[in-house]
């Protein structure tokens, strides 16, 4: 553990990626689908944009940061938020402000910008938290503690690039997997990331999840997977909610890892019109017996399924589909 000559903050600093867009020739806009980038995994994958000649990505920026102990402690002044993108290959830094939201809240906000040019592979993001301590100015008193992964090339957002889904029997496999033995797949949230336990005694699916074969294989296989994709944010959902730190005052706590971010990506769905922080209480307010937990399971589902882009990919399925049979001769 590295130690510091002036005081810190205690808490964590977390944050994500909210929104990428990317820019062409003749000044093209792109958005880039939600796929593009995964909040639990903290990758942004560039390389899944429809359009291969984008010059510039500007990335949407969200931080939370411990405000109540800052004014509380009162060891900091003149706080500010950065983002810095990096890349060693390239020896590029670039440096993006971010702004507060309006008092009370602990998000900052922002965004910072990459140009192709100046990459050549994957770039790290991480946000700091600079204040003048004890007259000392440019102090670096929090930062966040895993770097978000820009990737100019990838088209999955993947951390370690290998697709975390592990193809075993469940009538075989691991004695809690054999009363799935039915079952296609199940998200494991056991461990310190998700994983998919995709079942091989289920005839035909992984060839079809993999597979490069005809059109109409390819169309069912991206339907199997943004499936596949909704039940992963359906099962970290629920395992993120059901683990909260709660405050002596009933305050539920937003987690500062991988869960903390799936809540706050998905909560605006799931209790609309609130603020994250009212959104997570009543949440776990309903959670733990106060008000409908099963009212709420069709936002949790629907949330689920925006966010791995169900209703997008099934439309086009259907449309491709369509086009199939326009196309082959009666």
């Amino acid at each position: 553990m590295r130690a510091y000559p002036y005081r810190r903050l205690t808490g964590a600093v977390t944050a994500r990626v909210t929104a990428v867009r990317l820019r062409g020739p003749g000044d093209v806009r792109e958005q880039l689908d939600a796929r593009g980038y995964s909040v639990v995994e903290q990758v942004v994958a560039l390389g899944r944009a429809e359009r291969d000649d984008w010059h510039t990505a500007r990335l949407s920026l969200e931080a939370t940061v411990p405000m109540r102990e800052i004014e509380a402690q009162g060891h900091w002044s003149d706080v500010a938020v950065v983002a810095v993108l990096t890349e060693g290959a390239t020896n590029t830094r670039v440096v993006a402000r971010l702004e507060p939201g309006p008092a009370g809240s602990q998000d900052w906000t922002g965004e910072i910008e990459l140009d192709r040019d100046a990459h050549s592979d994957r770039a790290s993001l991480a946000v700091h938290v600079v204040a003048t301590v004890g007259g000392m100015k440019g102090r670096i008193i929090a930062s966040t503690e895993r770097d978000w992964l820009i990737d100019v090339a990838a088209g999955i957002p993947l951390r370690d690039r290998e697709l975390d889904v592990t193809t075993v029997s469940f009538s075989r496999g691991a004695e809690w997997l054999r009363a799935f033995r039915d079952a296609p797949w199940v998200v494991d949230t056991s461990g310190t990331m998700p994983e998919v336990r995709l079942n091989s005694d289920f005839e035909g699916l992984a060839a079809l999840v993999e597979s490069e074969g005809s059109r109409t294989e390819r169309l069912v296989a991206e339907t199997l997977l943004a499936q596949m994709c909704a039940d992963v944010w359906t099962a970290v959902f629920h395992t993120a909610i059901g683990e909260l730190e709660v405050e002596d005052d009933g305050t539920p706590l937003f987690p500062p890892d991988w869960r903390g971010a799936v809540l706050r990506e998905m909560l605006p769905d799931i209790v609309p019109g609130r603020s994250v922080e009212d959104a997570l209480r009543e949440v776990h307010r309903r959670r733990t017996g106060e008000g409908s937990w099963t009212d709420l399971q069709p936002r949790i589902h629907y949330a689920a399924a925006r966010r791995a882009e169900v209703p997008k990919t099934l439309a086009t399925t259907i449309r491709d589909i369509e086009r199939l049979q326009q196309e082959t001769p009666a």
